[in-house]
């Protein structure tokens, strides 16, 4: 936060939120709110719950949906509705209702809802040619047996006649307020039904009406059970209701069939606002019972200087595997151990790569723990061993960030823990296990995906989602928000969901509009509500010192938003895990390293340059003071923060008031300001963004992407100007006064526009600016990390300085060598950008 101070907003009355000392009033965050109608929009939880920390307010539920009368009318508030699934309670379907012309309230209208005619009551607060929603039981009695997403609407029954399911008659509109239509008249004609189980006749009915038909309940059959019967060439399954037996007739309305003749004069048909969606592939896995694990045995010398109990890192199987030392076993004799034959395998019609590439990185490498199978990560130091040194070392030294998940008072949510630990003391699991105890993901899935390209690593992710979704039959929730209170209103309906429901279909309603969520809504909302949580008015974020394009966390969003700032924090980590599940992209670029810590990727000393470069340089200088010169700059260990013109001194360590900084315990000082910089000053917030977001996806998922491929995972690929991209280019090194007509540069920018797809021209963005946004006036005001006007630059150097091209996303520079011909700048540079993130070595 530094010495910032956020500017006070006008307010809506046109008053000015303004105290002595400026401070950003989050908009559109209303502590309260009131429906339409006038009454409270906060709506009642099914489940007891205490308060967690970050406190959620006491007001925010899901609501469960129970069968309400098929004739009564019902308007909902905002807030998360749980539709069908719920354990004990009846399913409901929900529909939206068009008013007729002439209605007035009171008036009673006719409607199809699905496959029945049920008669609706205007409310008062609803007049002609607007909309609202009714919400009736589901069709239990006779569903289709053949399989089709989602289940047909079930048949209406009726016991001897006698209406069971209500299926009104035509009619006009109706003041007859407590009116249930004509009852079938029992000189009613039966004819026998074609194609149909003997018995089963056809009722006579108005040409309004949907087809009705008598059948037969075979003997031995009891209320509640159901029996087989075909109408039409149609199966259908009845239950026969409570109240009827064997030899007895019930009458059934069944569901239309496919592509079966409609009636032009029927009365207006609802729209379902809880339609299964379209499928996408793949369909739910279905799990079988694992096969016995097959395994491959390696054989091994261990290395010297290898001791007990020590880990080294090897190659088995084209798998860069760390192995613990026995305790029995010395260096230069031979060890064995196992390795699942799954993952040591090459997959079919992929093609491994042989070298490891790199470019110029710090060589931490993602492996398996051959111990656990679980992924850790490793160095290699200059003799090929795995880097054992545990003290600060500028160069080296990584933490990734580690979260200990806890259980909290409240159900919905997890609670945890996060710190920054070295990086080769942390790990991830390498498989997923379903509720059965089965696994849906393994440490082969995973590994294969990891050597895949973006396009198919990010269509591996999303089918595996699917299969992570809770079927619709299961429930699915109804979002219903304001688009006046957007902001507060999706907050409360997010925050009162458990974790089951985050991976739940999800429809949206704009309250008072009639637009029907079939994947517009749902991408409007996570639009909108992404930039507002990013907007930088509400206090939770600011831009980022280094980069316009980029957000960071505002350390000071506590004074912004004191009551809930914590809690939305949650809620914008759930809503990226929700549009990562969904398919869905934010609106907002983070800066790096909180993907990092998304990922559990390394962070290290470097990661400081894209924060504050200045106290990156400060700190380098440091490191370069003798210890005169140290013992002359009197610091101790604690960190100085300005904040709203109050200045605060914070410990860095437990009494880091007390402990002088010196040339021995100097790598101690620097390790504990990288971690205050990148976690500590925002740790209460990155908290719970990690928590929301692992609230849906699970963690093994991720460990497939790099940091880049997250955010365009994320974010989804830019909307590039070539011609604004090359007009707004600057030369300079070799290519200085050329004004871009050296053969060099005329190649770059071929193999850009001809050679490179939209991700890899989005990779050479986040290559050279640090992030794949584009300035929305264009690339003639990309700024450079001081502020200032810096645009993209193409800087010449000669071959015998570096081989591979090189960024300075400071300066939104790269250092393009002068090649010999064009096929060697594709292929250096192509490999430059698609492995600028790896931290492999070339082996």
């Amino acid at each position: 936060m530094g010495n910032t101070a956020p500017k006070a907003r006008r307010g809506r009355n046109g008053s000015n939120n303004s105290q002595s000392d400026a401070v950003a009033i989050p908009r559109r965050i209303p502590r309260s709110s009131r429906n339409r109608s006038g009454g409270s929009a906060n709506s009642t939880s099914n489940n007891s719950a205490s308060n967690s920390s970050p406190q959620r307010p006491s007001h925010a539920s899901a609501e469960p949906i129970t069968a309400t009368p098929a004739t009564q009318a019902t308007v909902t508030g905002p807030g998360a509705h749980a539709v069908g699934g719920g354990e004990g309670g009846a399913a409901t379907t929900v529909f939206r209702v068009n008013m007729p012309p002439g209605v007035q309230p009171g008036d009673e209208f006719q409607v199809y809802a699905g496959s029945r005619l049920v008669r609706v009551r205007c409310p008062a607060d609803v007049r002609a040619n607007q909309s609202l929603q009714i919400t009736v039981p589901a069709e239990p009695n006779g569903t289709p047996v053949r399989p089709a997403p989602p289940p047909p609407p079930s048949t209406t029954t009726q016991h001897n006649g006698g209406p069971v399911g209500n299926p009104i008659g035509g009619g006009r509109p109706s003041r007859n307020r407590g009116g249930r239509g004509p009852a079938p008249s029992p000189q009613q004609q039966h004819q026998q039904t074609p194609n149909s189980t003997p018995g089963v006749r056809s009722v006579a009915s108005s040409p309004s009406s949907a087809p009705a038909f008598m059948v037969p309940i075979p003997a031995g059959i009891e209320g509640g059970q159901q029996f087989p019967v075909i109408i039409n060439s149609q199966q259908l399954m009845v239950t026969c209701p409570p109240n009827a037996r064997g030899g007895m007739s019930v009458r059934i309305v069944p569901p239309p069939q496919e592509n079966g003749p409609s009636n032009s004069q029927t009365p207006e048909h609802a729209t379902p606002l809880t339609r299964a969606p379209e499928p996408r592939p793949p369909v739910r896995q279905q799990r079988r019972q694992a096969p016995a694990m097959r395994v491959q045995m390696f054989e091994v010398v261990v290395p010297p200087g290898a001791r007990s109990g020590q880990s080294f890192a090897l190659m088995a199987g084209g798998q860069r595997v760390l192995v613990t030392c026995p305790n029995n076993a010395v260096a230069g004799q031979r060890v064995r151990f196992q390795l699942p034959l799954a993952l040591t395998q090459k997959p079919k019609g992929q093609r491994v790569p042989d070298v490891k590439l790199s470019y110029d990185k710090d060589g931490w490498t993602r492996t398996i723990r051959v111990t656990d199978m679980k992924f850790t990560w490793v160095r290699m130091d200059d003799k090929g061993d795995v880097d054992q040194n545990k003290r600060f070392d500028p160069k080296t030294a990584a933490y990734v960030r580690k979260i200990d998940f806890y259980e909290s008072s409240d159900p919905r949510m997890r609670a945890g823990k996060v710190s920054l630990a070295p990086a080769a003391e942390t790990y991830v699991d390498s498989r997923i296990r379903g509720t059965d105890g089965q696994d849906i993901v393994t440490y082969a899935d995973i590994a294969n995906a990891q050597r895949m390209t973006f396009d198919d690593k990010a269509q591996w992710f999303q089918d595996t989602c699917a299969s992570l979704c809770v079927e619709w039959n299961e429930g699915h929730m109804r979002m219903n928000v304001r688009r006046e209170f957007l902001l507060n209103d999706s907050m409360e309906a997010v925050m009162s969901l458990s974790r089951k429901d985050l991976r739940k279909v999800w429809r949206f309603e704009f309250i008072g509009e009639a637009g029907i969520d079939a994947g517009g809504l749902a991408r409007e909302w996570f639009q909108i509500v992404t930039e507002e949580v990013f907007d930088p008015d509400n206090g939770l974020w600011e831009s980022s010192a280094t980069n316009q394009m980029s957000m960071q966390i505002n350390p000071c969003s506590e004074i912004a938003c004191p009551d809930a700032h914590l809690v939305y924090f949650r809620f914008l980590g759930r809503v990226m895990g929700k549009a990562l599940f969904d398919r869905q992209l934010v609106a907002g670029h983070m800066v790096r390293h909180l993907y990092k810590h998304i990922l559990g990727w390394p962070v290290m000393f470097d990661d400081l340059k894209l924060i504050d470069e200045e106290y990156y340089n400060n700190m380098k200088k440091i490191l370069e003071y003798s210890a005169e010169e140290l013992e002359m700059m009197c610091l101790d260990f604690t960190s100085t923060e300005q904040t709203m013109g109050v200045v605060e001194e914070v410990e860095l360590v437990e009494g880091g008031s007390d402990i002088e900084v010196t040339i021995d315990n100097l790598p101690e000082y620097m390790e504990a300001c990288l971690k205050y910089r990148m976690l500590g000053r925002i740790k209460n917030q990155v908290t719970e963004l990690l928590l929301g977001f692992f609230d849906v996806i699970p963690e093994p998922l991720l460990t497939v992407f790099d940091f880049e491929e997250l955010e365009l995972l994320m974010c989804g690929l830019p909307n590039i100007d070539m011609d604004d991209w090359k007009a707004n280019t600057l030369y300079t090194g070799d290519y200085d006064r050329t004004d871009g007509k050296h053969r060099v540069c005329r190649w770059f920018w071929e193999v850009v526009e001809e050679e490179f797809d939209d991700e890899l021209k989005a990779r050479l963005l986040q290559f050279v600016t640090g992030t794949s946004g584009v300035p929305s006036r264009g690339f003639s005001v990309l700024q450079g990390n001081d502020g200032n006007i810096r645009k993209f630059t193409i800087h010449g150097v000669q071959l015998e300085q570096c081989l591979y091209p090189r960024a300075h996303t400071c300066f939104n520079r790269i250092d393009l060598p002068i090649y010999k011909t064009k096929q060697d700048l594709l292929e250096k540079l192509k490999l430059a950008v698609q492995m600028e993130a790896t931290g492999f070595d070339i082996e």
